[in-house]
């Protein structure tokens, strides 16, 4: 006669069997298999379980096995099924893909589910199917710019190494500024959130000045040193880095990462620079201001604060700025770099390679 093979269940094992089957939210197919798993451990053979469950001998044998090879977890869920023949071949599948990656449609920049379905033979929902399946979006685009830089490489260990490393006795700050916010105050009020319904705003709007944001992260705890100005031209960047100047210990350096624009460039601003010593400016190379992680804070200022705001003048635009970086400085968090020079190197690297080839 044949035997069944012997299932010996761990403290845990069986304790972790018995939750389930007492659990209320446990499914009943589960719980079934968990029963039956612990007969057999104290020795139950399967037409014995089947018996005792009112279940078919074959299924007692199926969950004893699919224990004994997966443990519990094996018991939580079903064995894929091959389902039916796909009506869709793998190579004409392979097709569509290439002619989404490689062409466009005679009439457009980009192929859409309907011109995709009347070139291909088949309906608009079998290609999304096939696009979200190999992670295909040919109504986005993204955009980037790859550097130049002939000193790509040594720039951006400079700079990655300050984030991941920071001198000692120094301070590193990511500094930029942000010019053109403009004060803009819509024609119409907007109407407030409500259920079923956003917030709405007008698509016209009236234009109340501009001003410009003089920004230092500091990259140890994330507060913010700010500064609005109406230009931004050197004699503003100069007034600048004197606050920074007086507002720092004077018993620290003082790293500043910026990007090439040429008002930080400007020969007033390098003779400044050469008279306080304990200013080390590191630029960030050409067409790679991503680099910089002042940016990442203008953008959560944008995306918070400034986007959907209404400012009659530009006092209001201001204080809102100012507003802002005041409590974000109550509890400031740093953003933290992760990625390392040499990753970013090899990737840059691939990317010149790509688009050579």
């Amino acid at each position: 006669m044949r035997v069944a093979p012997a299932i010996d269940l761990s403290f845990e094992q069986r304790t972790e069997l018995q939750k389930l089957v007492r659990r209320r939210t446990t499914p009943v197919r589960v719980a079934e298999r968990c029963r039956i798993v612990l007969l057999a451990a104290e020795g139950f053979q399967d037409k014995q379980i089947a018996e005792r469950l009112s279940v078919a001998p074959r299924m007692a044998s199926r969950w004893r096995s699919r224990f004994l090879a997966q443990g519990v977890d094996g018991l939580l869920k079903d064995a894929p099924r091959p389902g039916r023949t796909p009506s869709i071949t793998a190579e004409k599948v392979a097709k569509i893909v290439a002619k989404t990656t490689q062409t466009t449609p005679p009439s457009a920049t980009q192929w859409s589910r309907s011109t995709m379905a009347r070139e291909a033979g088949i309906s608009e929902s079998s290609v999304g199917r096939i696009w979200r399946a190999h992670g295909l979006k040919p109504h986005r685009v993204e955009n980037f710019k790859i550097s130049n830089d002939p000193e790509f490489a040594a720039k951006l260990e400079d700079i990655v190494g300050l984030y991941l490393d920071p001198p000692e006795h120094a301070l590193v700050l990511s500094v930029d500024e942000k010019s053109q916010i403009q004060a803009l105050d819509r024609t119409q009020p907007g109407l407030p959130m409500k259920k079923g319904r956003g917030q709405t705003m007008t698509h016209d709007y009236k234009r109340n000045g501009t001003t410009t944001l003089f920004a230092a992260l500091n990259t140890a705890n994330g507060e913010i040193f700010h500064l609005c100005q109406q230009r931004h031209r050197h004699q503003e960047w100069l007034k600048f880095l004197r606050m920074i100047d007086q507002t720092v210990a004077q018993n620290k350096q003082i790293h500043i990462i910026c990007d090439n624009y040429a008002t930080h460039k400007h020969e007033r601003v390098q003779r400044w620079l050469a008279r306080h010593k304990r200013f080390h400016a590191h630029f960030t190379p050409t067409s790679a201001s991503w680099l910089n992680m002042i940016e990442r804070f203008f953008r959560d200022l944008t995306e918070n604060r400034i986007r959907r705001g209404v400012f009659q003048d530009m006092e209001q635009l201001i204080m809102a700025i100012g507003d802002y970086i005041d409590r974000h400085n109550e509890c400031p968090k740093p953003f933290i770099w992760t990625a390392k020079a040499t990753d970013i190197l090899k990737k840059v690297t691939r990317a010149r390679a790509t688009l050579v080839n």
